[in-house]
C-alpha cells in the first residue's frame, strides 16, 4: 500500500467513481489493503457515493471473513484472494458500469481483447496501443469462495492484467494504491465504452 493511501483516499475515489455512475444502486465494493494481515473492505449495502470510515470492516487475509453484522460485502472474498495472490496489491475496486455488465454477457470467450486503442497504455505494463491486451472474463456464481479458487488457478497460469469481469456482473481492478487501482477502473472502462459504442454504431449491440 502507498505510504499515502488513507481509507479517506480510498473514500473520495470511491465517491468519484460513483459519481460516474460505476456503482449504481449500492453496488460495488472497495477495499485497502491496511498492512500484511488486514485489509478494510466496504460493508455491504452501503451507498458509495455517501461513504464514511463507519462504512469500512476490517478483515483478516489469512483467516476466515467474519459473519456478524455489520457483514461486509458478499464478494470479500474475491479481495481477500487477490491480496493474497500478490502482497503488493493495495487496493481493490470492483464496479458495476453497463458497459462491463452488457459486454462480458455479449463475449463468448473467456476474455474481452483490446487492440489499437491508446487508453491500453492506463494499464500497468502495456506501453503501447499496438500491443493487444486482454480482459479476462469469469462466470457468475453465487459461490463466491468458488470462485475465489477459480481466479487463483487462472493466475498460476498467468497474472492477470490488474483486472477482470465476473459476467453480467462487473469489473474488478486493482494496483499498488488506491490511484493505481482507480486508473485501471477508468482504463478499462473507457476501453469497454469505446467498444460498446462501436457495436452499437455498428447496429451489433
Amino acid at each position: 500500500m502507498a505510504a499515502a493511501d488513507t481509507l479517506d483516499t480510498l473514500i473520495q475515489a470511491v465517491g468519484a467513481l460513483a459519481a460516474q455512475g460505476l456503482s449504481p444502486a449500492t453496488g460495488g465494493n472497495f477495499s485497502l489493503r491496511e498492512d500484511a494481515d488486514h485489509f478494510l473492505i466496504t460493508a455491504s449495502g452501503r451507498d458509495k457515493r455517501a461513504l464514511t470510515t463507519d462504512d469500512f470492516i476490517r478483515a483478516a487475509v489469512h483467516a476466515p471473513l467474519s459473519t456478524t453484522a455489520p457483514t461486509p460485502s458478499a464478494e470479500a472474498a474475491l479481495h481477500q484472494r487477490l491480496y493474497r495472490l500478490d502482497p503488493t496489491i493495495g487496493c481493490v475496486l470492483h464496479t458495476h458500469s453497463v458497459a462491463a455488465t452488457v459486454l462480458s454477457r455479449l463475449a463468448p470467450t473467456e476474455a474481452l481483447l483490446f487492440e489499437g486503442y491508446e487508453m491500453q497504455k492506463a494499464i500497468r505494463g502495456h506501453t503501447t496501443h499496438e500491443q493487444g491486451v486482454a480482459l479476462p472474463i469469469f462466470e457468475n456464481t453465487q459461490d463466491i469462495p468458488a470462485l475465489a479458487d477459480r481466479l487463483a488457478e487462472r493466475w498460476e497460469s498467468a497474472v492477470l492484467p490488474h483486472g477482470f469481469l465476473v459476467r453480467g456482473h462487473g469489473l474488478y481492478a486493482w494496483g499498488a494504491s488506491v490511484a493505481e487501482a482507480r486508473r485501471h477502473v477508468e482504463g478499462w472502462e473507457f476501453l469497454m465504452q469505446c467498444r460498446l459504442t462501436e457495436r452499437l454504431l455498428e447496429g451489433r449491440a
